[in-house]
């Protein structure tokens, strides 16, 4: 399982032989499956669906979720999960958080038994997929402005409304829709995509996540049953709920993509040479390696202690945040570093690292900017909230 990284810092001590197991199925899937393929996919804005069951004969999908066909596995086998499909690419982690941490584990915790056992089996096998629609066009990071309706009609409910950057949207079979009601209420609803008046449209022109799918919705007179309501969804803690299950597995999915350009960095270092040397043997690049590398060791560190609060039901919002605002702030200045000791084949796909740049700036906004994890915290430190 070693690589160049791992022989300073022996994380694999603290992890258990489960754990293990996890990450190096992970690992392998990734070697085998996705990256020879991905920068392809990449440059030609292509997802590949035919992946999809294969990420779940492999137990990814809703793994941290007990029963129902789910692997039940803990928060640090999936978060190492997480970490070894993002340092093949953000796409594929994304892929397993939009599925897993969103769309299942909202059907998981808010939902009914006749909606978990009708979806939950499914989407662990890969026979479905699900998106989970809350971002606005005009909301971003202000979920409370959300505009998206739902109003009583007869036995049914009724949703208009427009979601933007939701994830595999236009080939999920079931969108986790969020709306509120009547009273003002946000509420969660189980949309199947074929409903008359759903429209999913993929998102172009991206410069990251190229080899994945994020699409603007809309929602037009949708009626879906009473049934199709989430009973234990109530307000926004519930879509925040599942956010948070997604946030945690970024905490590693970004660590994943810096020790991949960190590799990258250490593996040039030692071949090209400059001024008659190898560039590893010159002290400022040493230097640059020796800082990227402690961070990302004490990415990796935040991480598992995180994984450990979590698997104890103890950890908090704000302790996410402090993980998600690290991880992808300190991958983003890896990448960057990496990028200028490659010098100008940095800007290539000789190397993976600008494709992770790229994709870094995307996951640096999703689930919570920095700002946002910066107020959260704030508001954790004085007492004193200031998002308005």
């Amino acid at each position: 399982m070693s690589l160049i990284v791992d022989t300073v810092f022996d994380l694999d001590a603290l992890l258990t032989d489960e754990e293990r197991a996890w990450q190096a199925r992970a690992r392998a899937f990734a070697t085998e499956r996705i990256l020879p393929i991905i920068d392809a996919d990449f440059e030609n804005k292509h997802f590949r669906r035919e992946l999809v069951p294969a990420l779940a004969e492999a137990g990814f999908l809703g793994m941290h979720i007990e029963g129902y066909g789910c692997a039940g596995a803990g928060a640090v086998a999936y978060g190492l999960v997480c970490h070894e499909l993002e340092a093949a690419d953000s796409g594929w982690r994304t892929f397993v958080s939009v599925q897993g941490s969103l769309a299942m584990s909202a059907i998981a915790k808010h939902g009914s038994e006749q909606q978990k056992h009708e979806w939950l089996p499914r989407m662990a096998r890969g026979e479905a997929i699900g998106c989970f629609a809350l971002t606005e066009p005009a909301g971003g990071s202000d979920p409370a402005a959300m505009s998206t309706t739902a109003r009583r009609d007869g036995d049914d409910w009724v949703l208009d409304g427009a979601k933007r950057w939701i994830g595999l949207a236009s080939i999920a079979d079931v969108a986790v829709v969020w709306a509120k009601d009547e009273d003002g209420v946000v509420r969660g609803f189980l949309v199947p995509t074929s409903a008359d008046g759903f429209t999913a449209t993929p998102i172009d022109g991206k410069f990251a996540m190229r080899a994945s799918i994020q699409c603007d919705v809309t929602l037009e007179s949708v009626r879906v049953p009473a049934s199709a309501m989430l009973p234990e969804a109530r307000g926004l803690s519930a879509p925040f709920q599942c956010l948070n299950e997604a946030r945690y597995g970024i905490v590693w999915g970004a660590m994943g993509a810096a020790r991949s350009c960190l590799e990258a960095a250490i593996g040039r270092s030692r071949t090209r040479e400059v001024f008659g040397a190898p560039i590893g043997a010159r002290q400022l690049v040493q230097g640059a390696l020796a800082d990227m590398f402690v961070e990302y060791e004490k990415g990796m560190l935040l991480a598992l202690h995180l994984g450990r609060l979590k698997e104890r039901g103890a950890i908090t919002p704000a302790q996410i945040s402090v993980g998600k605002l690290n991880s992808v702030r300190e991958a983003l200045e890896i990448a960057h570093r990496a990028r200028a000791l490659l010098g100008g084949d940095g800007i290539t796909d000789a190397f993976p690292v600008m494709r992770h740049a790229a994709n870094l700036e995307a996951v640096r906004t999703y689930e919570g900017t920095d700002e946002i994890h910066q107020l959260v915290l704030g508001r954790e430190l004085t007492g004193i909230a200031a998002f308005s």
